[in-house]
């Protein structure tokens, strides 16, 4: 705190004036009365009292303005005030987990960082095609493309950032790499590892939570076909127009890291999804202690079902034939809710998506299913269909006040504030009706 006082900092001064101020609304309320009838006649000492705190509260507000205005001209309003909030206001928020990688959990961190900081992205490690795939291969790290995603749809900083993470080189030898995968590179030959190089690049981009792989091994997927053939590597499998029958893990063994583990089983609430459903999100539930940690937890535990189907991967699935590869691949008891997108596909992008070979992603009705499904209009409808941040973070976070009504014991004004929230940046009050214990 003493570099506070160094001379220059334009510091000393407006807490000096500001000083003065709190000095001048005491000796108004609390030493005029005492000494005033002494020295003015009392007739005038209302006058010298409401000069007093007048001028008091004049030097009271200046000072705090030119110290606001000081911290304004060297860290920008936006950072520093962008701080206060995420680490004041949100960290009051629930306890969240997002699985997956690809462009789905993206989605969901920018929508859920508006309502909490206690984010954790547990991302999918193995990718291999593009440039996290040439960086995998020339300098043996992790690959770093969903990890880079992730981390900018945390980030609290300026536009220009985002786009400088995202920017992709057109030629010459750096050809298809981004700055960010580059960046996490060279960040992880600097401090040594992957995990630090991650902690390190969230404090320069202010984010937001904590990214996490899901394993700092090596690993490679493997998928049978229903033609029997046996493929590897993420890049490949994804590529293929035949339907997968079994997807495996080279090592089968891969470990978790601590930090994943003990986010999982402290979270209020797991979301699994979207994502692709072979490549995204089931790698990082074939590794054994995260589907036994989520198997384990209390939090509510959301699949977030895609909204289209994917060619080859999901072609003609519903959302129980996802539940079903879940199941055979991981076991039972991971999902509580499947949240389902209930709003209309614009029947442009629906023609243009069939003719590519996907449709909708629907619950059928003559199929029994074991978790409660929950409709809710998530869909941003545009060239491409996706889920809308911030309408999926509020359909979760209400899915999570509903099915865990335990989550505000001890937490009550957390509980009221995110009601408060929801109600500010969605429509109407939080779900009413029957809740599930757990």
């Amino acid at each position: 705190m003493w570099r506070l006082l160094v001379p220059g900092l334009k510091v000393k001064r407006y807490l000096a004036i500001a000083a003065v101020g709190f000095m001048a609304l005491g000796a108004a309320f609390g030493v005029s009365p005492l000494v005033f009838p002494h020295i003015v006649p009392i007739r005038y000492r209302l006058g010298w009292e409401l000069a007093l705190a007048s001028a008091g509260l004049l030097l009271v507000g200046g000072g705090t303005l030119g110290l606001l205005t000081s911290m304004s001209e060297v860290l920008g309003t936006e950072k520093w005030a962008g701080l206060l909030y995420s680490r004041r206001q949100l960290a009051r928020g629930p306890r969240v987990v997002a699985l997956g990688g690809g462009t789905g959990l993206p989605g969901v961190l920018r929508g859920l960082k508006l309502y909490t900081s206690n984010l954790t992205a547990i991302v999918t490690v193995a990718d291999d095609g593009g440039s996290s795939g040439r960086l995998r291969g020339d300098l043996n790290m992790l690959p770093p493309g969903d990890i880079r995603n992730c981390l900018v749809a945390l980030a609290d900083t300026e536009p220009l950032m985002e786009q400088l993470f995202q920017h992709r080189f057109p030629s010459g030898e750096l050809a298809g790499h981004s700055f960010g995968n580059l960046f996490l590179a060279a960040m992880e030959q600097t401090t040594g590892d992957f995990v630090t190089a991650l902690r390190e690049s969230s404090r320069v981009l202010a984010v937001r939570g904590t990214v996490l792989p899901a394993t700092l091994d090596h690993v490679t997927l493997h998928a049978q076909l229903a033609d029997g053939r046996l493929v590897a590597g993420e890049s490949t499998i994804g590529k293929s127009l035949v339907p997968i029958e079994r997807l495996w893990m080279e090592p089968p063994d891969a470990t978790p890291l601590a930090e994943a583990i003990l986010a999982i089983e402290n979270a209020d609430l797991i979301v699994l999804g979207p994502g692709s459903l072979f490549t995204s999100l089931l790698p990082n539930l074939l590794i054994r202690p995260i589907g036994e940690a989520i198997r384990r937890s209390r939090a509510v535990r959301v699949y977030v079902s895609n909204i289209m189907t994917q060619p080859g991967e999901t072609t003609r699935f519903t959302v129980q034939d996802h539940l079903r590869v879940l199941e055979g691949h991981v076991g039972s008891g991971l999902v509580d809710v499947v949240l389902v997108n209930n709003g209309t596909v614009p029947t442009p992008q629906l023609v243009r998506y069939r003719d590519e070979g996907a449709e909708p992603v629907l619950v059928d009705p003559a199929s029994p299913i074991k978790a409660t499904v929950v409709g809710e209009d998530v869909l941003t409808a545009s060239a491409v269909l996706r889920h809308d941040p911030a309408k999926l973070a509020r359909a979760l976070l209400r899915v999570m006040v509903q099915y865990r009504p335990k989550w505000a014991e001890g937490r009550i004004i957390d509980a009221l504030w995110l009601e408060a929230r929801l109600r500010e940046r969605g429509r109407g009050p939080l779900w009413a009706g029957p809740t599930r214990g757990k």
